[in-house]
């Protein structure tokens, strides 16, 4: 099976370190560590003005995006993968 990358794009760090431990626990195993990245907005300097990514690689079947999707909804995110 091919890896995918799930990409939780989450408001600020509080939501996206919420939302890495969360996904620890939903997905216990050996499996890669959620990876916290903070993506500045595109022409911004301030601070604030960033997002958080939580990023998950694994086989394309590893992880349900419709759980992804709810869980980033539950923070005003959402899913991308590639």
């Amino acid at each position: 099976m091919t890896d995918v990358r799930h990409i939780l794009v989450l408001p600020d760090r509080d939501a996206a370190e919420e939302v890495a431990e969360a996904l620890t626990h939903r997905f216990e195993g050996p499996h890669e560590e959620p990876q916290l990245v903070r993506e500045a907005l595109a022409g911004e300097d301030d601070a604030e003005d960033a997002q958080w990514l939580v990023v998950l690689e694994g086989p394309g079947d590893r992880y349900d995006r419709r759980l992804l999707d709810a869980l980033a909804g539950e923070y005003e995110g959402w899913l991308e993968w590639d």
